[in-house]
């Protein structure tokens, strides 16, 4: 008997009450977009038995695989802001779950299969534009080192969806550590159903967190959890801010007690530094503009410790303190990552040094960058040069305005030299830390309007080779490095693809 495409080892499917069994639809002309052969290499899968017409069947939704069981998943969620009740997989299938050669579970999931109990109205699909982006700019944040959700495959389905305009239509396969979101456990405790939330809860221990599950005290186990999923997250954004990722949609559904990035829709990157930056066309009141994502953050969690209360003590006030002392430590905790991140972008080394005179070090040119509308990116990728004496590559961008620049840079040169280590081993190590290449706005626009207006995926398969090698400066890629020029930046927009 033949090995089957997916070694499944399905755990969540089997927990009464959190999903619905349900199938994906099929569709008429499915046909490759791309197949990542590297994570399916990593996830120990058989890469040839996959990338064939057999894998092509599955991975499209037109043959669910041996083993395989599709559930879509329930969550409720703050959207904006404001509680929605059910949410839940409305245009995806969790099709069951594998452990990786590391021991470690992953999901495998359809996003755009098709219609399903929670679809609210909508039409369960998905488009090629938005499945590419989600393939690019996951892999660029796995390239980066940020955690984040994978695409295994894109498939075209040779059906026409209906957006703003007729589109292409497509279907992504989604790997995840999990999909269990703060919106997950909300949507049991809206219900004051404390047996499933109890249930949810020992699952999503057992699975990111097993150490917690030798705890005697269930209270305080759940208590734990709270503050492992709050130190991930406080990482997380950390890690977003040191790239100028802007998420775009950080809603309650969108953040994962997993710590991974995960739902690509009016996602982008910072170019002109301002921390007010806000791309996503629903967001039109910046309320995840780029400066604000640690205190969302914070604000999505304190929404998980709401949902987790009843399982931290049967004491509700109590419950109240507790769970308050965790989410009051988040500040520092991201404080903490952040100024260890620029640290490393601004080469300098932690041992005895000052924090808060670090702190101010690096606020102090991103003040500057603001004021300058210096690109966030090359700002910090050229400073490394000046190490290396070449100091005209980074005082271009600040065009003839260097005085203030020239300050800060003496400040920096002053404290750079307590690392002990050779300036052009320095320079190497900065360059290892601050990326050359991210996705940029322009270029990603291109790559998708490409692939959906002209079926022309080179663009984004040039793409993706140059953000998949973030940190390694190449001549051949040099235009790549670069902003896109004020027609193509301004009023830029991104849009969710639902």
């Amino acid at each position: 008997m033949p090995n089957p495409l997916f070694p499944f080892d399905n755990r969540y499917a089997q927990l009464d009450g959190l999903s619905v069994p349900w199938q994906p639809a099929k569709v008429p002309a499915p046909r490759w977009l791309r197949f990542n052969h590297a994570l399916a290499e990593d996830l120990g899968l058989n890469t040839s038995a996959l990338d064939s017409d057999e894998g092509l069947v599955v991975l499209a939704g037109n043959q669910v695989p041996d083993g395989a069981q599709p559930v879509a998943q329930a969550y409720a969620g703050h959207q904006f802001g404001g509680f929605s009740p059910q949410l839940g997989d409305g245009r995806a299938l969790l099709l069951g779950e594998i452990i990786d050669p590391q021991g470690q579970r992953r999901d495998i999931a359809f996003k755009g299969s098709g219609r399903t109990p929670f679809s609210r109205g909508g039409d369960g699909k998905a488009a090629v534009g938005p499945v590419l982006r989600e393939y690019l700019i996951s892999e660029a944040m796995h390239a980066l080192g940020i955690p984040t959700t994978r695409t295994l495959a894109a498939i075209a389905t040779g059906e026409t969806i209906s957006r703003e305009r007729a589109l292409p239509g497509a279907i992504l396969t989604r790997v995840a550590a999990s999909h269990i979101r703060v919106g997950t456990f909300q949507f049991f405790a809206a219900r004051r159903d404390t047996e499933r939330l109890r249930v949810l809860a020992d699952h999503a221990i057992g699975r990111h967190d097993p150490d917690l599950l030798k705890m005697a005290e269930p209270g305080e186990r759940y208590l734990a959890f709270l503050d492992a999923v709050a130190a991930r997250q406080a990482k997380l954004i950390a890690l977003w801010m040191s790239v100028g990722f802007i998420h775009g949609v950080m809603n309650t559904d969108n953040m994962t007690v997993s710590g991974e990035t995960i739902d690509y829709g009016p996602c982008a990157f910072l170019e002109a530094y301002d921390p007010e930056t806000v791309f996503s066309s629903i967001d039109s009141h910046g309320r995840y503009a780029f400066g604000n994502q640690p205190g969302i953050a914070q604000w999505n969690l304190t929404r998980l410790a709401e949902a987790l209360l009843p399982l931290i003590d049967d004491d509700s006030d109590l419950a109240v303190i507790k769970a308050t002392q965790v989410i009051e430590r988040f500040p520092d905790r991201f404080s903490q990552h952040w100024l260890n991140l620029h640290r490393a972008k601004l080469g300098l080394r932690a041992d005895g040094a000052d924090d808060e005179a670090d702190r101010t070090l690096a606020n102090d040119l991103l003040q500057l960058m603001h004021e300058h509308r210096i690109d966030f990116t090359l700002g910090f990728r050229r400073l490394s040069a000046v190490l290396r004496g070449q100091p005209d590559d980074l005082r271009t961008l600040w065009g003839d305005d260097t005085a203030a620049l020239g300050a800060w840079l003496g400040r920096w040169q002053a404290r750079v030299p307590a690392s002990g280590e050779a300036a052009t081993e320095l320079a190497d190590r900065m360059d290892a830390t601050n990326p050359v290449y991210i996705p940029r706005n322009h270029l990603v626009e291109n790559a998708l309007d490409s692939a959906t207006d002209a079926g022309d995926l080179k663009p984004f398969e040039r793409l993706l080779s140059i953000v998949s090698d973030p940190y390694t400066e190449r001549s051949a890629d040099a235009l790549a490095a670069l902003p896109g020029t004020p027609e193509q930046t301004r009023g830029y927009r991104t849009f969710c693809g639902t």
